[in-house]
C-alpha cells in the first residue's frame, strides 16, 4: 500500500474509449468532495494511424485530471498494416505502464476495461496496488476478463456480465451516467418540429452515417436534425449540409465531436436518438427517457452491442435495427413508426428508474474502501 503524499490519497484511471464513464465517476467525486488527486492514462489517438486525439485527452485536464498517453498496441479485428504495428507496441505498454506507476504511485487504480487499461493492471498488480475493473456492457469487454485475474473487485453494470467473472470479485454498479444527464428532465410531449439526434460515438459511424447521407433531405423536412457524425467525415458532411436548400440547411447542425460539458444539453433538447448501442449511450437514453433507433455493432466482442440494445428495448424506450438490414428505407420508416408512437413509449417508461442513477455514487464508494 502507498503512503499518502501531501495528504492527498492518488487514485489513477485508466482505459480505453471509456470517457463517458470515467467523466462520470470524476464528477461524482468531485461533487462529494474527495481529496484525491486524479490521474488518467490511456490512448492519445482514436483509432491506430489517425492522428485525431480521445475526447479524454481532450477534456480531462480541463477538470483538473493529470492525462498520461499509453502507446500499448491492442488485438485488432481486422489485418493492415496498422495491425503489425500495433502488435509490436503490446511490450512497449508493459514499460510505460511500469514507469507511469513508478511515477506516479497511485494508491488506488480504477480500470474500465479496453486494451490501453490491461498493461496499468498488470504492472499495478505487481506493485501490491488494489484495482478495481468495472465493465459497462450487458456482456463483458476482451480487456476486463483478461483483467479479471489481477483485479481485486469487479464492479459490474448488469447482472448478465457477472457470469463472464470469478464470482467472488463481483458486485454490481450499475454503469454510470453524468449527474448533469441524470438531471434532465423526461419530456411529456414531442417538439413541433421534433429534434432527432444522431450519434455513432465519439468517433462517429460510417455506417449510420452513410444512411443517413441518402434520407438527410427528407429528415429535414419533418425534423431539425442534430448529427455527431466524428471528425473522419465532419468536412463531408458539412459539404452536405452547404448544397442543401437554405430551408433545409437552416435545420441542419452538424459536429464532429461534441464535448462533456455540452452533451448533456444536446440530450435535453433532442426528442428522439439514433444511435449505435455502446453501454454509455444506452445508460443515457434509458436515464432520459428518449424514443430511440438502436444500430448495434454486429462484430462487438461477445455480441455486447445487442445485448445493450435488448436492455434499452426491453426498458420499452428504443427499436432495433440490424446493421444488415440497415438501408434508407427501413431506417427513415422507423424514424416515421416512433414519431407516430413517441407519446406511447414516453409513457410505458414513465413510472421505470434507470438502473444506472447511483452507479457513480457506488464506485466511489467502493474506491474509498481501497483507499488508505
Amino acid at each position: 500500500m502507498q503512503k499518502r503524499v501531501n495528504n492527498k490519497l492518488k487514485l489513477l484511471l485508466t482505459g480505453g474509449h471509456a470517457g463517458a464513464t470515467a467523466y462520470a465517476v470524476i464528477q461524482e467525486i468531485r461533487m462529494e468532495r474527495k481529496p484525491w488527486e486524479l490521474y488518467w492514462v490511456g490512448s492519445r489517438t482514436v483509432l491506430e494511424g489517425k492522428n485525431i486525439d480521445t475526447l479524454e485527452h481532450k477534456t480531462f485536464p480541463q477538470i483538473g485530471v493529470k492525462v498520461y498517453s499509453l502507446s500499448s498496441g491492442r488485438l485488432q479485428r481486422k489485418f493492415t498494416i496498422w495491425t503489425l504495428i500495433s502488435y509490436f507496441k503490446i511490450p512497449f505498454g508493459f514499460i510505460e505502464a511500469f514507469k507511469l506507476i513508478s511515477n506516479i504511485k497511485p494508491n488506488c487504480i480504477l480500470s474500465f476495461g479496453g486494451y490501453t487499461s490491461f498493461p496499468v493492471v498488470v504492472i499495478s498488480y505487481f506493485a501490491g496496488i488494489p484495482i478495481i475493473s468495472h465493465d459497462q456492457t450487458a456482456a463483458a469487454g476482451r480487456a476486463n476478463i483478461y483483467s479479471s485475474f489481477f483485479s481485486t473487485k469487479i464492479a459490474i453494470s448488469r447482472e448478465s456480465s457477472r457470469k463472464y467473472f470469478p464470482e467472488k470479485k463481483v458486485i454490481l454498479t450499475g454503469n454510470p451516467v453524468e449527474p448533469e444527464i441524470l438531471q434532465v428532465k423526461t419530456k411529456n410531449d414531442i417538439g413541433n418540429p421534433p429534434t432527432i439526434l444522431i450519434t455513432g460515438g465519439h468517433s462517429g459511424s460510417v455506417t449510420i452515417n452513410n444512411a443517413i447521407e441518402k434520407i438527410i433531405s427528407k429528415l429535414l423536412r419533418d425534423f431539425i436534425v442534430i448529427h455527431q457524425c466524428g471528425d473522419f467525415q465532419f468536412n463531408k458532411f458539412v459539404s452536405i449540409k452547404k448544397s442543401l436548400k437554405s430551408n433545409l440547411r437552416q435545420r441542419y447542425f452538424v459536429y464532429g465531436t461534441i464535448s462533456h460539458w455540452n452533451w448533456p444539453k444536446v440530450l435535453s433538447g433532442c426528442d428522439l436518438i439514433i444511435s449505435r448501442a455502446g453501454a454509455n449511450i444506452v445508460s443515457q437514453i434509458m436515464a432520459i427517457k428518449r424514443p430511440s433507433i438502436l444500430i448495434p455493432i454486429p462484430f462487438a466482442y461477445l455480441d455486447e452491442q445487442r445485448k445493450n440494445a435488448e436492455i434499452a428495448k426491453n426498458f420499452g424506450i428504443a427499436r432495433i435495427i440490424e446493421q444488415d438490414d440497415l438501408n434508407e428505407t427501413i431506417l427513415l420508416g422507423e424514424v416515421k413508426d416512433v414519431k407516430a408512437k413517441w407519446k406511447s413509449m414516453v409513457l410505458a417508461t414513465r413510472n421505470k428508474n434507470s438502473p444506472d442513477r447511483n452507479a457513480a455514487k457506488n464506485i466511489v464508494s467502493l474506491v474509498e474502501k481501497f483507499l488508505p
